[in-house]
């Protein structure tokens, strides 16, 4: 007996003396490519076709066989399938609703490669027409909500989310897709917050879910009301805890190579990391889930609450050996979130028990996504990576977690291999705050994107992040015992990588608002220095620095110099630099001669750093303000002219 065999919607005879044979489903989509309504030959029609197994690749290719004019001729009966699919959603039997779901992706997906150049008005006329889009997309809407929300199928709900990420995604342009208007008006957030609400659903559909979330929030979000903005931005502490979960759940990998764990930010992004004999460590990047984080970190103030929330994890953190209660110190003026965070007290002591929490998580990832900003997708992601970052950076709550000399992690960030340093063994890291590891991977971003193609826009945002922190230290009087010589280090560095590549740079970049921004960075060490450095001798340190690096900023202040001097478009931003300059450039004019002066006392051709130290010391003790009487300088001032 001959055998069949299905290809393209055909039965094929193995004996060629037979005509191929269609299935039936494929016999009625031809029915509905034609200008008669299928019905009116056989009434039972649209109950039949929802019994058959759907043929997605015949249906959306029928759909893209026709031109514009050829669809337009059959736009009746595309809207009564639409339709159709619609009631079929209401049905008892699972398997009328599972095709009516696959139909309706089918068919959105087909007239979108039509309409590609075009607004979502067309799609919408098109798929159900302007007189009944209004009711049919309200029922389709309440189907998928009651879909997703009942105790049923889980294949099911995850055809709905499919659904649902067609419609949104119909335009490249999110915002320029009116069929959204109707997801506006008859919202699915509970529903989809009840599904990350479920272990089951939420391992099960999570990604989905909260891809769809970060879509729909960034509908048209600066034009008008957004109510899935409006809904997020109120979610209570529990359901905040649900959705960051997702972010929680995540792989570690012992690398070969290397002695750490590198995690990921999620198991919804897979795997993310695979090393190699180089220890170069690659990440599949995820833009839609760092979308989702950010909207979430940027629209609730709970989300960063939790942010800090611990949970058991191996080895990241070492429990104080006599745990004191705390909390952490809330700046006057603000009111910290009614979720706690958990206190020194409440970590556990089993000394294999450590804890996590996905701050940290979200620092190592950001750390490995940072690393290579070649690719574009990499470049966006660790975009949005320093993005998130500010966002935690200007929250007083989350910098007073952050600063909490009571909470120490130990957090193993990503340092790209480089010939001149040494790769640092896990074991020898310290337990900090928080806080200190932010600062380390900004200084690892600095000294490691030094290059030709230069991330100009990371490099301010990396660069406002680290302002944001002294702010806030300096306003809090939080004295970090960080080893600030590092940063200093890395920023004057950028300024002669700025320097050197002057003319390259330029062609692309206004170099000077960067400069200017680092400039201000030793401004505020500088000026205000004192309420938040740890203690006297980190000034020195500071002084040091700047003493021993002289050159690097006499070549820059030439620079700015020069060109502020000219006429040109740099003249006006170049100027800035030139006063910025002067704090910095006085204490190398008042030190560089003293220094110069000791060393050729005592025969020394090169200070050590003690020596320049003691130097300062000196000079600072010896800055008398009573050379003067003060009889005299009242005298001087006691006229005016």
């Amino acid at each position: 007996m001959a055998q069949t065999e299905k290809k393209g919607g055909l039965l094929r005879k193995s004996s060629a003396s037979k005509k191929p044979l269609k299935e039936k489903v494929v016999l009625m989509y031809d029915e509905i490519f034609t200008t008669e309504d299928p019905s009116k030959s056989n009434p039972r029609f649209w109950e039949e076709l929802f019994l058959m197994k759907v043929n997605l690749e015949y249906l959306e290719g029928k759909l893209e066989a026709l031109d514009g004019e050829e669809l337009m001729k059959i736009k009746d009966n595309i809207n009564c399938l639409f339709q159709h699919c619609i009631q079929a959603l209401g049905e008892e039997h699972p398997i009328r609703v599972v095709n009516a779901l696959q139909t309706l992706c089918a068919l959105i997906r087909g007239v979108h490669q039509k309409n590609k150049s075009t607004s979502g008005f067309d799609i919408i006329n098109m798929l159900v027409g302007f007189d009944k889009a209004e009711l049919c997309m309200k029922n389709l809407m309440e189907s998928l909500d009651s879909l997703l929300c009942a105790e049923g199928s889980e294949s099911l709900k995850s055809l709905c989310l499919k659904l649902l990420l067609c419609l949104v995604t119909v335009t490249d342009n999110i915002s320029q897709n009116t069929i959204l208007e109707y997801v506006m008006i008859n919202s699915i957030f509970e529903a989809i917050l009840q599904i990350l609400s479920s272990p089951l659903s939420r391992r099960e559909h999570g990604y989905d879910a909260v891809v769809l979330l970060a879509l729909l929030v960034n509908y048209r979000k600066y034009e008008s009301v957004n109510p899935y903005i409006v809904k997020l931005s109120i979610v209570d502490d529990e359901a905040t805890f649900i959705l960051i979960s997702l972010f929680r759940q995540y792989k570690d990998k012992e690398e070969e190579h290397q002695s750490g764990f590198f995690s990921a930010l999620t198991n919804m992004v897979g795997s993310m990391f695979i090393a190699d004999a180089d220890e170069k460590i690659s990440v599949q990047t995820n833009e839609a889930i760092l979308l989702a984080l950010y909207e979430a970190v940027h629209l609730n103030r709970n989300f960063i609450t939790v942010l800090a929330q611990s949970h058991p994890e191996m080895g990241l953190m070492t429990t104080p050996a006599s745990p004191i209660p705390t909390t952490p110190v809330t700046p006057l003026g603000t009111t910290p979130p009614s979720s706690d965070v958990i206190s020194s007290a409440e970590l556990p002591l089993d000394a294999d028990v450590q804890t996590s929490n996905l701050l940290i998580t979200f620092l190592k990832y950001s750390s490995i996504v940072m690393q290579d900003t070649k690719d574009e997708h990499r470049l966006h992601s660790g975009k949005l990576c320093l993005i998130i970052l500010t966002c935690i950076a200007e929250d007083q709550y989350a910098n007073a977690f952050l600063h909490d000399d009571n909470m120490n992690f130990r957090v193993n960030l990503h340092r790209m291999p480089m010939r001149h340093r040494k790769k640092a063994a896990d074991k020898n890291l310290p337990c900090r705050p928080l806080v200190c590891a932010v600062l380390d991977l900004m200084v690892e971003f600095i000294v490691t994107h030094m290059m030709k193609e230069f991330p100009m826009d990371l490099y301010i945002r990396c660069i406002q992040i680290v302002h944001k922190l002294l702010c806030y230290q300096k306003k809090c009087r939080v004295r970090l015992h960080y080893t600030w010589r590092e940063l200093w280090s890395a920023l004057i560095n950028l300024l002669k990588f700025l320097m050197s590549n002057e003319t390259v740079l330029l062609a692309k970049h206004n170099i000077f608002t960067l400069a200017l921004m680092v400039v201000n960075l030793f401004n505020m060490f500088i000026t205000y220095g004192d309420t938040f450095l740890p203690t006297p001798s980190s000034y020195d340190e500071l002084y040091y620095e700047i003493i021993r690096m002289h050159q690097n900023f006499d070549n820059l202040y030439s620079m700015v110099l020069r060109i502020s001097t000219n006429a040109g478009q740099w003249k006006e931003p170049a100027s800035k630099v030139t006063h910025a300059l002067v704090n910095i450039r006085a204490i190398i004019n008042h030190f560089n001669p003293k220094i110069e002066s000791y060393a050729a006392v005592n025969h020394i051709s090169q200070l050590s750093e003690d020596q320049v130290r003691s130097i300062s010391i000196n000079v600072r003790k010896n800055l008398a303000f009573n050379t003067l009487s003060q009889e005299l300088l009242l005298k001087e001032f006691s006229t005016i002219s």
